[in-house]
């Protein structure tokens, strides 16, 4: 639903892959839990963001006001759009855009 996924080719890099999907590299990186300079490989699927989503990965000490700040909503409505929150480190939570 907030994503889709490419199957990653000969030749690829995470950079140009970012690119492609106007996506910061080191964000689509940490959404697949890789480090922006690691090696991908070919067969190897990428989860990429889809546009009209804001996309926020959780870390230590995030609260939910916190993150209900970062995306300029409130709790109740963060909370609505992402059914379970458990504020680990690199849980990814999404809202959108505009809402």
């Amino acid at each position: 639903k907030y994503f889709t996924y490419y199957t990653i080719e000969k030749g690829d890099n995470l950079y140009e892959i970012s690119r492609k999907y106007n996506i910061n590299p080191k964000l689509l990186a940490a959404m697949n839990g890789i480090e922006d300079n690691e090696y991908i490989y070919p067969g190897q699927e990428l989860m990429i963001p889809k546009s009209g989503y804001s996309y926020y990965i959780t870390g230590d000490g995030d609260t939910l006001k916190g993150v209900a700040d970062a995306f300029r909503t409130d709790v109740d409505k963060l909370t609505n759009f992402n059914k379970t929150i458990y504020l680990l480190p690199d849980q990814i939570l999404v809202y959108k855009d505009g809402r």
